[in-house]
């Protein structure tokens, strides 16, 4: 499979992100990447993570290929320069810089920008004092600012800056905070190679963390560290589903991220992690790859993709089959099952949400019951899929999972909340911004509220297919406005979730026909096969 579907991909997402900068070097927001800022004026600050945008433009100045009408093109030179700069003045005065509202002082955010400015400072073979100061002033923040959750990938990020700042400026100042993050990162990996991202495994943040860990060990080789990848690369080898797409919503962020740089890295030394790269090219050359390109979190992938077509491992072994069998992750409560030509892979702490692949393709993805529920004069919506501890019981032809329902997130801003949040962070929240972002965390993302609705979901493996066996029960069907199950419905905030991928094209399967023909407490009962 061709590497250059790697650099293709992403060249073609460079004219979106040129578009998002502001290009005139005599205006006072040169260099600037959120378009919502400067261009259209809609929002009173600058987000901090758009500066990131820098290191696309600097690996597609970088990228020969025959078809790339950005190499070697000074313009792009001056324009990343000139983002490194406004990401410089745009800063808080620590350091920092925010997301999503002001003063929020936001760590990803930080590191992911910080980031992208160092990687294309010394590919460029920038030599700027301003810059330089810079990068120290927030490599410090990020050392000693320590953030709320536990994301793994962030963790890894801010270590990988602080050893990349001290190479630059060829010192040891952070030393200490760079190998207390690591140690974190370490300790929050599972047993099973999988780390830590809020509730649970999150295959696609997974990858990210890989590919950091692995730039940090070829650049300070580490026997711990090498270990550590061997076991996460090995677990991420699972979940590169037979048609080439990665991840979904069983993950507990339900994205469909996929960073392949990293495993060309780690090829160097274990060829079989270039065996995932291989079967995601041929889900690019499919149309399976998910489309990332929105103003906030295009930079991300475009990056990615061009280091892993910069950094390919010629020499490869190919794709080996993988075992029949199940692979039960234990501490993830995610189940992978691989028998006659079909593929399960199933969330057991999600309510039993999977995707079902036969020969090859996807056949169903499912995200369990949704439900319109009447209360008062507001209409809430109960689903199935939210992170809980349900009750399941595992064999080798049956899976059966039960629970309770949860209330999906479904918080909305409007111009009230939003100037309730922008009067507290310009007065008390600018000097307690974790604060407010666990209250959002826990508002948004983390937790379930139990609603009054309980399930059965069992799985069957009978004569070659899989049979699917669905129960809903509720107290009382009177309030229940409409039922139904999608393939593709997540209910938390997670910024990379929600993205489009062909999957999703399957039908949303309406049940409220069936609401009228239901007495009192009787349950609704879904058959399906596979």
């Amino acid at each position: 499979m061709s590497r250059d579907l790697f650099a293709q991909t992403a060249i073609a997402q460079i004219p979106k992100i040129l578009t998002l900068c502001d290009r005139n070097p005599h205006s006072p927001t040169y260099g600037c990447f959120d378009r919502n800022f400067w261009h259209y004026k809609i929002i009173d600050f600058p987000s901090g993570m758009a500066q990131e945008f820098v290191w696309p433009l600097a690996l597609a100045y970088q990228t020969n290929l025959p078809d790339n009408p950005f190499y070697q093109q000074t313009a792009l030179r001056d324009w990343v320069e000139a983002g490194i700069l406004y990401a410089a003045h745009a800063a808080h005065s620590d350091g920092s810089c925010d997301d999503y509202f002001p003063y929020e002082r936001a760590s990803g955010a930080a590191a992911f920008s910080l980031l992208a400015c160092l990687e294309s400072y010394t590919l460029l073979n920038f030599n700027n004092f301003e810059i330089l100061k810079f990068f120290e002033h927030r490599a410090t923040w990020l050392a000693n600012h320590h953030e709320s959750g536990q994301l793994s990938n962030h963790q890894a990020l801010i270590a990988l800056c602080l050893e990349l700042i001290s190479r630059l400026l060829e010192t040891n100042r952070w030393d200490r905070a760079k190998t207390e993050r690591l140690e974190r990162v370490l300790s929050w990996q599972s047993s099973e190679g999988w780390f830590q991202e809020y509730e649970g495994c999150d295959p696609g943040y997974h990858t990210l963390t890989i590919a950091c860990l692995a730039r940090f060990h070829e650049l300070s080789p580490d026997p711990r560290l090498k270990e550590s990848l061997i076991k996460a690369v090995k677990l991420a080898t699972q979940f590169i589903h037979p048609d080439g797409s990665y991840g979904g919503e069983y993950a507990s962020r339900n994205t469909y991220n996929f960073f392949p740089h990293g495993f060309e890295w780690v090829g160097k030394w274990m060829p079989e992690a270039l065996a995932i790269n291989d079967l995601f090219l041929k889900g690019i050359a499919a149309g399976l790859v998910p489309c990332y390109a929105d103003d906030h979190i295009i930079g991300h992938h475009t990056w990615s993709y061009l280091l892993a077509w910069r950094d390919f491992v010629e020499n490869r072994l190919g794709l080996p089959p993988r075992p029949l069998g199940q692979v039960w992750l234990k501490e993830a409560q995610l189940l992978i099952d691989r028998r006659d030509k079909t593929e399960l892979y199933l969330a057991l702490n999600k309510g039993g949400v999977f995707k079902l692949f036969r020969d090859g393709k996807l056949v169903a993805s499912d995200t369990q019951f949704s439900l319109q529920v009447s209360q008062g004069n507001r209409i809430k919506n109960a689903v199935g899929h939210l992170i809980d501890r349900y009750d399941y019981q595992v064999e080798s032809d049956e899976i059966l999972i039960q629970g309770q329902l949860g209330w999906a997130k479904q918080k909305q801003m409007n111009p009230v909340n939003l100037l309730i949040l922008r009067v507290v962070m310009l007065t008390v929240g600018r000097f307690f911004p974790d604060l407010i972002r666990k209250l959002l965390q826990k508002m948004l993302i983390t937790g379930k509220e139990k609603a009054p609705f309980k399930f059965i979901r069992r799985l069957q493996w009978q004569d070659g297919k899989w049979q699917i066996m669905d129960e809903l029960m509720a107290e009382s069907w009177g309030n229940v406005q409409a039922v139904g199950m999608g393939g593709d419905q997540t209910s938390i905030y997670v910024v990379m979730s929600r993205t489009f991928q062909a999957g999703q094209l399957q039908p949303w399967r309406d049940l409220s026909d069936r609401l009228p023909t239901l007495t009192h407490q009787e349950p609704l009962k879904v058959e399906r096969q596979f």
